[in-house]
């Protein structure tokens, strides 16, 4: 048997991903809110984890869980993640595959392909989902620095420039710098815009 957990911040939606999942006669499905990940994580020892990209905070929270066996890769809750994305946000793409995801179904196509999925990431294998195959080659594009994130990230909640200096133990001048580049290397014309185009492409 197949163990998938499958982690979402909306009841609904996890228990509908976890429906379609339990068909399968050689899956055991478990579904969890961020929550409960990391200790079902512990117990379940799932060999699959489903996320989806659109959840704020997954890679956090998919970071904090606990560890994988030796040599897996993942989630940090069992050999294999597997990402839940749409076309046309290759940011998505960039964070799943920075968390050494090794399955990218896109939640545009037929349902099928995740059960397809599971099964070829619990063996150890990668799935791209191929309508998605393109944007990988434009998540490598993504220009902006870890740092320039995080900047952008706290301005995008409305941090102003001395608090997100505060929060990254910078000087106001270095944050505006940041800001300056960013709007720079996205081709914004100002710092909203910036942040219009970084969520649009999925970078936030």
């Amino acid at each position: 048997m197949i163990r998938v957990l499958v982690a979402h911040d909306t009841s609904l939606l996890r228990s509908a991903l976890a429906a379609l999942l339990v068909r399968e006669p050689d899956f055991e499905v478990t579904d969890t809110g961020w929550h409960g990940l990391s200790e079902n994580g512990r117990l379940l020892g799932p060999h699959v984890c489903v996320v989806d990209a659109d959840c704020p905070g997954w890679r956090r929270h998919t970071d904090r869980a606990a560890a994988p066996p030796a040599g897996a890769r993942g989630a940090g809750v069992g050999s294999g993640l597997i990402v839940l994305t749409n076309g046309g946000k290759p940011g998505n793409l960039r964070r799943a595959y920075t968390a050494d995801a090794l399955g990218f179904v896109n939640k545009d196509r037929s349902a099928d392909r995740l059960p397809a999925a599971v099964r070829q990431v619990a063996q150890g294998k990668r799935f791209v989902d191929e309508s998605l195959a393109v944007e990988f080659l434009q998540a490598a594009d993504m220009p902006l620095t870890k740092r320039e994130l995080s900047v952008l990230s706290l301005s995008a909640e409305g941090a102003s420039v001395a608090e997100i200096a505060r929060s990254l133990h910078l000087c106001n001048g270095t944050v505006r710098n940041y800001l300056a580049a960013i709007t720079r290397k996205t081709g914004a014309r100002n710092r909203v815009d910036a942040i219009r185009i970084s969520r649009f492409a999925g970078w936030l």
